[in-house]
């Protein structure tokens, strides 16, 4: 997809891996729509990326119902959407508080599904779109005290293969982006909990995962929506691990050849 002049709604934008989107994608040519909590933040990077803001909390489903409209009504349609928004819910999970349980379920999964729910029929009739959703290796490999997170991840993941499978030959595609440890403030407050601490250094040290810089993240991304790619899989060192959940999908669409995927027009 040609990114110029096109909109893009990035979920989450007010700062880490969604700020440095909101920039990447605006420098591509793109119109940005930034969608997050922080309002202040959120006008801010807006007005110097010449976008909208659009400040939200999609932890309330009253505040998602009919949000895409009212971003569309405040400076046209969305042709790239990009779900990013994400809360971590760590620690021990018997502990969990379960108003921050149900948020995390809501923000990282429910929300993603209902907007692109909102945004499918309106990219399907002007012909062209793409829906990008930001996932994790978490979703793949189980780590101690992020039994919510990695459920929601989990769920996006399998989510963005199927629902790819659905738009199979239509103007619209997915993009699935599975990240290991980024350098933000979310994986600040997972480190906090000291089992999830203990798991990632051990696995630093063994070479299995690594940090990745938020700025490569979003190169990869807007350079996966420019070439209509399928998946961004980040750091290289831990592919093997989204491969391996992969091999059960990719074996599941060569048993299903010629099974009708969608209803008859």
């Amino acid at each position: 997809m040609d990114l110029t002049d096109r909109r893009v709604l990035i979920t989450g934008a007010s700062r880490g891996i969604g700020e440095a989107l909101a920039r990447r994608f605006a420098e591509a040519g793109a119109r940005v729509a930034l969608l997050a909590r922080n309002a202040d933040a959120l006008r801010a990077l807006a007005d110097e990326l010449d976008g909208t803001a659009h400040p939200a909390d999609l932890a309330d489903p009253d505040v998602v119902s009919g949000l895409l409209e009212r971003v569309e009504a405040d400076g046209g349609p969305v042709d790239v959407l990009v779900n990013n928004a994400a809360l971590d819910g760590g620690g021990w999970f018997p502990e969990l508080d379960p108003d921050e349980m149900r948020d995390v379920l809501q923000v990282n999964l429910v929300s993603v599904l209902q907007l692109c729910r909102q945004a499918l029929p309106g990219m399907l009739d002007r012909g062209r779109g793409r829906i990008v959703n930001i996932s994790s290796m978490a979703g793949v490999a189980a780590f101690p005290g992020m039994a919510t997170y990695a459920a929601t991840k989990a769920g996006l993941s399998h989510f963005t293969e199927t629902l790819a499978l659905d738009l199979r030959g239509l103007p619209v595609g997915t993009t699935l982006v599975e990240l290991g440890p980024i350098p933000t403030d979310l994986l600040e407050k997972v480190d906090r909990y000291q089992p999830t601490r203990d798991a990632f250094d051990r696995a630093y040290r063994l070479g299995l995962i690594t940090d990745v810089p938020r700025e490569r993240v979003a190169e990869e991304v807007v350079g996966a929506v420019e070439r209509d790619r399928a998946h961004v899989r980040l750091p290289r060192r831990a592919l093997a691990y989204p491969l391996m959940t992969q091999l059960p999908r990719e074996l599941t669409r060569l048993t299903l050849t010629g099974i009708r995927h969608r209803p008859k027009p």
